[in-house]
């Protein structure tokens, strides 16, 4: 364990004096997302070490640089898990990382996104002071849920010392099953299973084959198995697990690589390249070269949102531009949080 609080606190009090910008680095795993770092690398791995867990009372808190892979480890020698399966896209990945970015595995619709984890976090602000957030039960929120916001805003609104997460039982089996479909028939069916009382955790379509992750005990998986029939998966773990960190043949190649989210009984959508269905069709991936105007038009057409996950040029817009309402309330709490601008500047958006 290394507590680097103050050192921290002084580095950042140094760039606001000097009035030098940050670039917030853990692990670097997912540098790739979003708009090219700008500022001053801040590297924050040192940080790091499980500070309480209780696995009985099913809650964690850890250091913002300590390893993913530490923590499931640890995780898994008491037989849980951490609910939204994060993805580490390297052996680096941190849980500062994981709860700045906000992105959630294939098991995100069953038990919860990164969002729905977060207990409370402690953090530098742009004014170089250590706040403290919510705590370590699902009761204690008042006004607003400061630590929530902080998932998924890339490091722009401070520097996650610590978080609070709430962690799940492993489930006692796991069994995958799969069945051919079209598209259209792929959507409507995974629908129709996620409103029934499956022990889902997972449901993917890969263009010709939908797969259904089912967990818990022996019982309930073989009765389930009975409902949806299909054939059974070898190595569910690793196919996954291949999913999850995008080792999935899908993934390969150059072309620019989308992330869409809609509702997951939107109809496929006309945008030309191939197309990958997660959560139950909820979070769909896209191959595709087309226009990025042309992406985010389609996407808030659908009542959902895009984002340029991967891409060779990284100049243009990556985050699906908001209503000017919207983006006003997200100028205000950036300004709340840090005011001179401090934090991972135009990581999201290019005029803040």
């Amino acid at each position: 364990m290394s507590d680097l609080s103050q050192e921290l606190q002084q580095a950042v009090d140094h760039a606001l004096h000097q009035n030098i910008s940050l670039n917030i680095a853990g692990g670097g795993s997912k540098s790739f997302y979003g708009h090219q770092p700008e500022g001053a690398r801040l590297d924050v791995a040192g940080h790091h070490g499980i500070i309480t867990y209780e696995p009985t009372e099913l809650v964690m808190t850890a250091r913002g640089g300590t390893p993913l892979r530490e923590i499931e480890a640890l995780l898994a020698e008491h037989r849980q898990m951490l609910p939204f399966e994060p993805p580490h896209f390297g052996d680096r990945a941190t849980l500062g990382g994981a709860v700045a970015c906000g992105l959630s595995g294939p098991r995100r619709p069953f038990s919860g996104a990164v969002r729905d984890c977060v207990l409370g976090c402690t953090l530098i602000n742009g004014q170089a002071e250590i706040l403290s957030f919510g705590g370590e039960v699902m009761k204690n929120v008042a006004g607003y849920d400061i630590a929530r916001l902080m998932v998924g805003a890339m490091g722009t609104l401070g520097l996650l010392l610590s978080v609070s997460f709430k962690i799940l039982p492993r489930p006692a089996e796991e069994i995958t099953v799969s069945l051919e479909m079209d598209p259209a028939e792929a959507i409507e069916t995974m629908n129709r299973w996620a409103g029934q009382p499956l022990p889902l955790s997972g449901l993917f379509y890969d263009g010709s084959r939908v797969y259904a992750r089912l967990c818990g005990t022996a019982e309930s998986i073989a009765a389930a198995r009975r409902r949806l029939g299909g054939e059974r998966l070898a190595r569910s773990g690793e196919f996954w697990h291949a999913l999850r960190e995008q080792q999935h043949p899908f993934f390969q190649g150059k072309e620019n690589l989308w992330r869409l989210s809609v509702a997951p009984a939107t109809p496929m959508m006309d945008l030309p390249g191939e197309w990958l269905l997660d959560w139950g069709s909820a979070q769909r991936w896209l191959k595709s070269e087309a226009p990025a105007a042309e992406v985010f038009r389609a996407a808030e057409t659908a009542g959902g949102h895009a984002t340029l996950f991967r891409s060779a040029d990284r100049s243009g817009q990556r985050f699906q531009p908001l209503p000017a309402t919207l983006m006003k309330y997200h100028k205000q709490l950036k300004q709340a949080f840090d005011p001179n601008g401090l934090f991972n500047p135009k990581r999201m958006y290019s005029d803040w």
